[in-house]
């Protein structure tokens, strides 16, 4: 018995120390939202992910839906706006795409976040559509500073991507959201109850 109360808290070390040394671990350090709240469930979704699938109108495929799977930040840790920010490079299709039109969605899902062990189509796995206008930023604009900011601390790998590629800080303006966290369908949910909801803590990065 003794010995088996001085292994688990061993055991615990060397799980944690092996997740620390992990590049790719993240250990989620908030609840999920209670179901009920739809406003803090979306922006939680939003702040707790670091990727989805951004769709655009293609310029080349006369404007058929173009989705590609792009990061995205919607501030700093515990200081998230759930405006997400992207940094993209025209040369790419969804950048070239939405200066030509600027209607597109975010589509982001629980799944990536670990605490959701069933099908991502099930219902009971939140998913998010954000539809807007991506709008990109002007250089010189405190917004462009923010998205900069939010963007480099969450994927900092982006400061070092290639300076003669045309990256550029676009937002998507959120016009509408569709949100299922549970059965019965879409939520009721406005973009001012969106953008109100109380701020949540994100997950850390180990």
């Amino acid at each position: 018995m003794e010995l088996q109360v001085l292994v688990r808290p061993i055991f615990f070390f060397f799980l944690l120390t092996s997740l620390q040394q992990s590049s790719s671990a993240r250990i989620l350090i908030i609840s999920k939202p209670d179901r009920h709240d739809y406003a803090a469930s979306a922006r939680w979704l939003v702040s707790q992910n670091s990727w989805g699938v951004l769709s655009t109108l293609s310029v080349d495929h006369e404007g058929a839906p173009f989705g590609n799977v792009v990061s995205f930040s919607d501030g700093l840790p515990e200081k998230g706006s759930g405006i997400p920010y992207f940094y993209l490079t025209t040369l790419d299709p969804t950048a070239r795409n939405a200066l030509k039109d600027q209607r597109a969605s975010l589509a982001i899902s629980e799944s990536p976040v670990g605490t959701c062990k069933r099908d991502p189509m099930n219902p009971t796995c939140s998913k998010l559509t954000l539809t807007g206008k991506l709008l990109i930023l002007d250089e010189a604009s405190e917004e462009a500073e923010v998205a900069k900011k939010a963007l480099f601390t969450k994927h900092p790998e982006m400061i070092d991507w290639p300076e003669d590629h045309d990256f550029r800080f676009f937002k998507l303006d959120i016009i509408d959201i569709f949100l299922i966290n549970w059965y019965g369908g879409a939520k009721p949910i406005t973009v001012d109850e969106y953008l109100h909801a109380k701020l949540i803590k994100v997950a850390s990065f180990l």
